[in-house]
């Protein structure tokens, strides 16, 4: 029986939901069924005939999104090789019919049509519109700042890139209920992937939740780090195992080294295979007690970022379904991997500039100081936090602690500007700090500094009239928009200094500021913050400010360092908001 017989296929393709263009081998475009059309707000007859990349221009507001080319790079990719190629997500917004733009995300997939020879006769290209989920996902927060050209942050292009995989893999086999079980396993695996925030955590979901789901007993994620790959295994492994290849040469004869020198899948689907595979293998077997392996790299971007050993203690038989299913959780290990080693370069990279720009503090005889730096707990977080502890030239002792706006590398950058700038003014005015305050604000306005910042600053000086061997000081301070400071002081308590603070730096130079002074008796802590030591989402300032207090009472008998360490213990992990910390310890007197 001809089940072909009778079978309208141009009706079958132009009813089809999903958005298809079908184009020659010149990449023309031959076809367009209605949901594309639809899709895309185009008309059927301006692509017939056009070349794809002609027929859809890019957004002139949008010239940095590059779908255009990064389509053409993917559909010469099938020609070249007569594979399928699946593109990352894609913002290729359409016209709204007004003679603008409407913004849309895609989720793109290119694949051959082979004639009797194997050489691509047509390509199907086939769209996804994403765009309520990526909105859904992310918002405004994580889209950008609204203006032209925005981008989604790299934490949800990559949740959404392997979510989509996911769904694909989802929907690529059902035949069976174990494939159907595994693939939908995978998503749930792509989630946890997409949530992992270090190579660690990437590491950890693979090895005892990826390798599981695709019916494995046990394998490796490795990843590679300069000559070397280092090895998370499964505990199914074995202890010896864990031992003996924790760390593995990128020129070592085994297959896990070898997928990742080469960039080759390698398939051993029996004893036989692996023990021809590369000497020591025996030894593998004996310690592991796995009979079948699959070797793969873990490639992204053109590199390759190490490999991933899937193994199984009998022989099997795969079906190229198999390779495929294993192939597609290995492209999302990899993608989650070349976020995440972006992201923590770049993390790197900012904490060495803003610990770059904090310099020591003084450390005068009878007073201890003491500093902590510590970036927000998610990406490339650093901002514009510093500390600084100095001598001024009438010989008191300088602290100041201060916020710029933002938080990325720019703010770093901008605070070191302003601390230096501070520090300057303050040695040429030799003043009380509200004057020095006032002079950097004139300062940032003449030199056309572009920050907006809070600081306290703050002098610890001698009493007219006091001995210095009674140990008293005075502390004297401004405030500029700033957290106030926690005194602890011995027999009373801890409090807030909270005077009505002056305006923020970088707004009106010619606003008056204010001094204020209080005792620091011998035995005194004073503690200066930036808001991330205290904020918590949902909750009022006050009661953060408060639970500091508390906290700085508890400690105020302990040395300034300890008081640092313990107030840090305090945060644990996920800050939101980076945190400097400063820690004013007055000694006893000499003899006392």
């Amino acid at each position: 029986m001809d089940v072909d017989a009778g079978v309208d296929h141009a009706a079958v393709f132009a009813a089809l939901p999903t958005p298809l263009l079908v184009l020659d081998a010149r990449l023309h475009v031959v076809a367009v069924n209605d949901a594309y059309a639809r899709a895309t707000g185009s008309r059927r007859e301006r692509l017939l005939g056009r070349h794809v990349l002609e027929a859809m221009p890019d957004n002139p507001e949008t010239p940095e999104a590059r779908a255009t080319a990064n389509l053409g790079d993917s559909l010469r990719r099938v020609l070249a090789t007569g594979r399928a190629d699946t593109m990352p997500l894609q913002r290729y917004d359409v016209p709204d019919g007004r003679g603008g733009f409407t913004e849309r995300w895609w989720s793109p997939f290119n694949v051959p049509v082979l004639d009797a020879d194997g050489r691509v006769r047509l390509v199907v290209h086939r769209v996804e519109d994403v765009t309520p989920y990526v909105h859904a996902r992310g918002g405004d927060a994580a889209l950008g700042t609204g203006e032209p050209g925005r981008q989604l942050s790299l934490e949800l292009r990559a949740e959404a890139d392997l979510h989509l995989r996911g769904h694909e893999l989802r929907a690529a086999l059902t035949a069976e209920a174990a494939t159907a079980a595994r693939l939908a396993g995978l998503v749930d695996v792509s989630v946890q992937l997409a949530a992992a925030r270090t190579t660690t955590q990437l590491a950890d979901t693979v090895v005892h939740r990826g390798l599981a789901v695709l019916g494995a007993d046990g394998g490796a994620v490795a990843v590679r780090s300069g000559d070397e790959l280092r090895l998370s295994l499964t505990e199914s492994l074995g202890p010896r195992a864990a031992v003996a290849w924790s760390r593995v040469p990128v020129d070592h004869p085994m297959p896990v080294a070898l997928a990742a020198a080469t960039g080759r899948r390698i398939v051993l689907p029996d004893l036989q295979a692996v023990l021809a595979a590369a000497p020591g293998m025996d030894e593998v077997v004996a310690v592991t007690g796995m009979q079948a392996w699959i070797c793969l790299p873990l490639r992204a971007g053109g590199a390759t970022l190490g490999s991933l050993a899937v193994g199984w203690r009998e022989p099997q038989r795969f079906a190229e379904r198999d390779l495929e299913l294993v192939d597609a959780f290995a492209a999302q290990c990899a993608q989650t991997l070349a976020g995440l080693q972006a992201a923590e370069a770049e993390r790197g990279m900012s904490e060495a500039l803003q610990r770059s720009l904090l310099t020591a503090p003084v450390q005068p005889d009878d007073l201890r100081i003491a500093v902590r730096y510590l970036p927000a707990g998610q990406g490339a977080r650093v901002g514009g936090d510093w500390y600084d502890g100095f001598s001024s030239p009438d010989g008191a002792t300088v602290l100041a602690i201060g916020d710029v706006a933002g938080h990325d590398r720019e703010a770093a950058a901008q605070m070191g500007q302003l601390r230096n700038l501070l520090r300057g003014v303050c040695a040429a005015l030799g003043t009380t700090p509200a004057a020095v305050l006032s002079g950097l604000d004139r300062a940032m306005r003449q030199l056309h500094v572009p920050s907006v910042a809070t600081a306290v600053l703050a002098h610890v000086e001698l009493p007219a009239g006091e001995d210095e061997e009674s140990g008293v000081r005075t502390l004297r301070w401004s405030n500029a928009g700033h957290l106030p400071p926690v005194l602890a002081v011995p027999g009373a308590g801890a409090r807030l200094l909270d005077t009505a603070p002056d305006l923020l730096l970088g707004l009106q130079p010619e606003v008056p500021r204010h001094d204020h002074t209080t005792a620091l008796p011998p035995g005194s802590t004073l503690v200066l913050c930036t808001d991330g030591l205290v904020e918590r989402r949902g909750e009022d300032l006050h009661v953060g400010l408060e639970r500091l207090r508390r906290r700085v009472e508890q400690l105020r008998d302990l040395p300034a360092e300890e008081v640092c360490d313990a107030l840090v213990a305090d945060l644990g992990d996920g800050r939101e908001d980076d945190v400097a910390i400063l820690v004013l310890r007055v000694a006893a007197p000499a003899g006392r």
